[in-house]
């Protein structure tokens, strides 16, 4: 669902880009408030882990389409919706910058389209509802699959509206939503159910990591993560790791949702050149470990976020 610039009006992408500010300043005030020893690790292993996950497409049977995770309900699962808007957003900001995975112009519009609609809307007004604070495997899985669902739907109504308003296409705008919100109805489906299996693993090995399960207890314990939440940031940087590697022979070569909808309206995958292909560091990921180099620098740019927003927590702990 990664928007191309071609697809945006400056003026689109200056709203669009002024309110996706906004929100990561709001995001960035909201997890000055938690008080969570794993938070820090936790952000930038699943920043790394929703990146890697990101460069598996799957195919859609049937439709010639593909697909991948935006990941937005799990991050808010395991991190709050604030802090995963953050993460999200550095993992946008990452492909858009090193990878040339959406235009630069976009990247507003791509922040709000995939970290907004999944992390501050299907998740807490969708996910959590359904889940509560239940750890019941059906109920999470349930959750995840209609919150996913949401939030790509409304995504795709997002990427739909703002290509509307710019007016710099020739898409039909009827058509265009339909083949949109078709293909991720298909996309948020197998979301939704590799999401539920995730959240569901994590409720039974380690239940106080889901944040439903703990946002009214978050408090400084000390330094020391506990065992079980060593052994579940060391599974996920590992599966992270996997899935980078593993990506050049899994991902499928089929265009995703968007590219799909817009080849059936107009017979060419591509409107335009996204801005910033010819100097970006690893243009469409052309490494064989573009997804470990992608990782890394996700995983980098999270702490350094983690300690700016943190800088003065150590010292008011002490002081108290």
């Amino acid at each position: 669902m990664h928007m191309a610039d071609a697809l945006v009006s400056p003026a689109v992408a200056g709203v669009a880009g002024a309110a996706a500010a906004v929100l990561i300043g709001i995001s960035s005030h909201k997890v000055k408030a938690i008080r969570r020893d794993d938070i820090v690790p936790m952000m930038g292993v699943m920043g790394a882990f929703i990146f890697a996950a990101q460069m598996i497409n799957f195919t859609i049977p049937g439709t010639g389409s593909s697909g991948h995770i935006i990941g937005g309900v799990l991050l808010a699962a395991l991190l709050g919706p604030w802090a995963a808007f953050i993460t999200l957003s550095s993992v946008l900001i990452i492909q858009c910058l090193i990878f040339a995975d959406g235009g630069l112009m976009a990247l507003g519009c791509n922040i709000l389209n995939m970290g907004a609609m999944s992390c501050l809307v299907a998740y807490p007004l969708i996910y959590r509802p359904i889940a509560g604070k239940s750890t019941k495997s059906w109920r999470v899985i349930l959750a995840s699959v209609v919150a996913c669902v949401a939030g790509l739907e409304f995504g795709a109504l997002l990427v739909t509206a703002e290509t509307e308003l710019s007016g710099v296409t020739a898409l039909s705008s009827s058509q265009f939503l339909a083949l949109m919100t078709s293909i991720h109805l298909a996309i948020g489906l197998c979301e939704g159910v590799a999401t539920g299996l995730v959240i569901a693993f994590v409720a039974a090995y380690k239940p106080d990591s889901l944040y439903s399960l703990q946002r009214d207890t978050f408090h400084v314990t000390g330094t020391k993560i506990s065992r079980r939440g060593r052994v579940l940031i060391g599974c996920l940087a590992g599966a992270a790791i996997l899935m980078a590697v593993a990506f050049t022979w899994i991902a499928s070569e089929n265009p995703d949702g968007l590219e799909w909808s817009i080849a059936k309206v107009t017979g060419a995958t591509e409107l335009g050149v996204a801005s910033i292909p010819s100097t970006a560091f690893m243009p469409d990921y052309d490494s064989t470990f573009a997804g470990i180099v992608g990782g890394v620098i996700v995983m980098v740019m999270l702490w350094c976020i983690c300690a700016l927003i943190f800088r003065n927590r150590r010292k008011a702990v002490a002081d108290r």
